[in-house]
């Protein structure tokens, strides 16, 4: 399932990096913390970087994280030939210890927030002549260099037009963004009202209802988009991580192999 064999496990189990338990039979047995650090053990396999190289990517990132934090709680990938590690904002080289920074979105941001700085002020100008939609539109292309204008656009669109989905899930997602992700509800939750089949608005109602700390509720929301979208990894993804939160193994087993499953 992972795409490592029996001794590629017991490896990174002898290094350390696993805690599983033993069962009545001596066998071991993962829980999902173990199996995240084996999918990402798997994923760099597969990316065909040296066993010896994750073992030790795998220890740098343990040695670099706070105390107390969990190395399933990043994020480890390939970027060309080197490892990255991804942590909210945070990206850096495990092996460097260097902080990376994605120079061309900021550049781009950067060299169109003038314009788009100039669009806000037409738009203003000539507000009673846009519809929803427009304000939408506006809303789309002000998000990578002015968040705060962007939400007011969404805003506006959805006075114009509270059945909008499209703009009540952008906005969520702003807020959600900007450290609101009770505010991000209610725009889900109106986005669904309006289209009970917008998967993407269940999938972000889930993390959102995830953050708030409400995990029957956020179970819900996954189970619903992966209703609607039957492909969707990272809700099966989520979804694992919650089932395992509550002890329903079986469930969690179920989840992350679909999520295998769809990665291939």
């Amino acid at each position: 399932m992972l795409g490592l064999s029996s001794a590629q496990i017991r490896s990174y189990a002898g290094k350390g990096f696993l805690t599983p338990e033993r069962g009545a039979r001596g066998e071991l047995r993962f829980g999902f913390q173990d199996l995240v650090i084996l999918r990402t053990a798997g994923e760099l396999t597969a990316a065909r970087v040296p066993p010896r190289k994750i073992r030790r990517v795998l220890q740098q990132v343990r040695e670099q994280l706070p105390t107390g934090r969990s190395i399933t709680g990043v994020r480890i990938s390939t970027d060309g030939d080197h490892v990255v590690v991804r942590d909210g904002e945070s990206v850096w080289n495990p092996e460097s210890g260097q902080a990376l920074f994605d120079f061309p979105v900021s550049e781009i941001a950067a060299k169109t927030r003038p314009v788009a700085l100039q669009a806000v002020t037409e738009a203003w100008a000539r507000e009673a002549d846009l519809d929803a939609e427009q304000w939408y539109e506006l809303g789309c292309d002000l998000e990578l260099s002015s968040p705060a204008e962007a939400r007011d656009a969404y805003e506006r669109a959805i006075a114009l037009d509270p059945a909008h989905v499209d703009a009540r899930v952008n906005l969520g997602r702003l807020l959600h963004e900007a450290g609101a992700p009770a505010a991000a509800e209610k725009q889900y939750r109106a986005a669904l009202e309006a289209d009970p089949d917008h998967d993407v608005a269940a999938f972000n109602l889930g993390v959102a209802l995830e953050d708030l700390g409400r995990l029957r509720d956020a179970i819900a929301a996954y189970e619903k988009a992966i209703a609607l979208d039957p492909e969707n990894a990272d809700a099966h993804y989520n979804l694992a991580g919650l089932y395992e939160r509550r002890g329903d193994k079986p469930a969690a087993m179920e989840h992350l192999k679909a999520c295998r499953r769809l990665a291939r």
